[in-house]
């Protein structure tokens, strides 16, 4: 009798244990426990820890709500401005209600991967080229909320969307180029001509300045003829000021002989010609040579 109570404890206790083992579930610190009960819904989504359900009844569904980095397919489309173009991108997406996830959506990955393909496409074929290689963080807003306006029926929220990378032709590459190597170069033209339009008004200053005291243009004559001298030339290039000119003009009529114009080139010199003896015709008659003395 005590044997058959012990054996009956024994078979209730491993029948526990067995019922305990197949009913018992752990549900991680980032996921959320979805039962269905016979295929009814069971209650709220089950929190993290330790749970219980009832074998052969329920099913217990753990969905993961951290955040999922999903990269979509690179998409080529035309932009408004009939340039072909491949851009990708990243979206960034959680769960926040795991029994919607399940029960809307049959995948939800696969669902959002597939509205974010088509999303892609569309902003491609409504924006500009310039749009998509400056104006990023607008696309980005836009991609955002048409991705999350159906994701929000799911249980799913996106986060964040970021345009990764928008390939081009390599004709559109070269063309861009020749663009930006244009505005450059017209970028220092407007500098040059900048630099010159300052350089020419600090010239006159200065020229107005060296008119009202005549005792500066020697010192700069003197600090040029040290500017050369200190570069160990032989040849030394010495600049006469103009004033200097004008007064050996004025003195040169003072002197004597008759007075000419600044400027003037002096008159030419001309040496008198000699006539050259005629020339005998070749055809008249020859001339005898003169006969030699003896005393030759």
């Amino acid at each position: 009798m005590i044997e058959t109570i012990l054996w009956a404890i024994a078979g209730a206790g491993a029948a526990a244990a067995v019922y305990a083992g197949a009913a018992a579930r752990v549900i991680k610190q980032y996921e959320r426990g979805v039962v269905f009960r016979f295929g009814r819904l069971r209650g709220e989504a089950r929190p993290p820890g330790f749970t219980m359900i009832v074998p052969a009844v329920d099913r217990l569904h753990k969905v993961n709500m951290q955040i999922v980095t999903m990269p979509v397919p690179a998409q080529e489309g035309i932009t408004r401005d009939n340039v072909t173009v491949r851009v990708d991108a990243v979206v960034y997406f959680r769960v926040v209600d795991a029994a919607e996830a399940l029960i809307r959506v049959e995948d939800y990955r696969f669902a959002v991967s597939q509205m974010a393909q088509t999303s892609l496409r569309s902003i491609i074929g409504k924006s500009d080229l310039d749009d998509l290689l400056s104006n990023r963080e607008q696309l980005n807003q836009g991609l955002e909320l048409m991705l999350d306006s159906p994701a929000i029926g799911w249980g799913v929220q996106i986060d964040r969307v970021e345009i990764k990378d928008v390939s081009l032709p390599e004709t559109m590459k070269r063309s861009m180029a020749r663009q930006a190597e244009a505005d450059r170069e017209r970028r220092a033209r407007l500098i040059n001509a900048d630099a010159e339009l300052q350089a020419s008004k600090k010239l006159a200053e200065a020229a107005r300045q060296m008119e009202d005291t005549p005792s500066a243009l020697q010192l700069r004559l003197l600090q040029t003829v040290m500017a050369v001298s200190a570069e160990k030339n032989s040849t030394l290039v010495l600049p006469i000021p103009v004033e200097l000119l004008r007064f050996l003009e004025r003195a040169a009529p003072e002197s004597g002989g008759a007075p000419r114009a600044a400027g003037a080139a002096a008159p030419p010199v001309v040496a008198p010609v000699t006539p050259l003896p005629p020339v005998e015709d070749l055809t008249g008659p020859s001339v005898e040579p003169a006969p030699r003395s003896e005393a030759a």
